[in-house]
């Protein structure tokens, strides 16, 4: 999909993927989350941030029935996302977008308590780069110290894994990619080197 700028990848991507019928988005959404569950970095991560799924994305609910992981999911606060800890069962509110969110009252995880972020996605490509929902949520989050070095895996369904996305000088590659058909571990060295 040569020469689209982000916005219209964003909203062709967006209606390919809510075209998916019920059965096909959830059968997808299954073998992403096994394909999630057979790779290291989800088995040797204790507390993982995810989402809840909105407008037809990957569906990882069937990931919350192990219960050895701590989960985190996200509240839109402003401009940045708090994180705080859910389980299947605790109360939720639907925010403004029509999101759901975990309530306010419940825990809130800090960045050393994280080993893993699963990041919602409209496409990523082979460097690793993700095309997000344009509200640069993530990509805030992502560009602080303490967010950076925790591994992130870009999370869509095959048809958004492209060769290459435009990318802008904020961007930053993730550290992996998970599909519905394979988990693609993005090379190490193209993280910045820290001191």
């Amino acid at each position: 999909m040569p020469n689209l700028t982000k916005s219209e990848l964003r909203r062709l991507l967006i209606k390919q993927r809510r075209s998916l019928s019920q059965i096909d988005w959830k059968l997808k959404s299954d073998r992403l989350c096994q394909n999630l569950q057979d790779n290291e970095l989800f088995q040797q991560a204790k507390t993982i941030l995810s989402y809840f799924s909105f407008r037809q994305e990957p569906d990882l609910s069937l990931l919350l029935s192990n219960t050895d992981k701590k989960w985190g999911f996200p509240r839109c606060v402003q401009q940045s996302l708090t994180w705080h800890c859910w389980q299947p069962g605790q109360a939720y509110d639907i925010n403004s977008y029509g999101i759901i969110e975990p309530d306010a009252n419940l825990m809130q995880l800090q960045p050393g308590e994280v080993d893993l972020i699963l990041v919602p996605s409209v496409a990523c490509d082979h460097q690793g780069y993700r095309l997000g929902y344009g509200g640069g949520f993530y990509d805030r989050m992502l560009s602080l110290l303490e967010w950076n070095l925790i591994p992130t895996v870009g999370i869509i369904f095959d048809f958004s894994y492209l060769t290459q996305l435009p990318i802008n000088a904020w961007d930053k590659p993730l550290t992996a990619v998970c599909t519905e058909s394979q988990f693609i571990n993005i090379s190490y060295s193209l993280l910045p080197n820290l001191p």
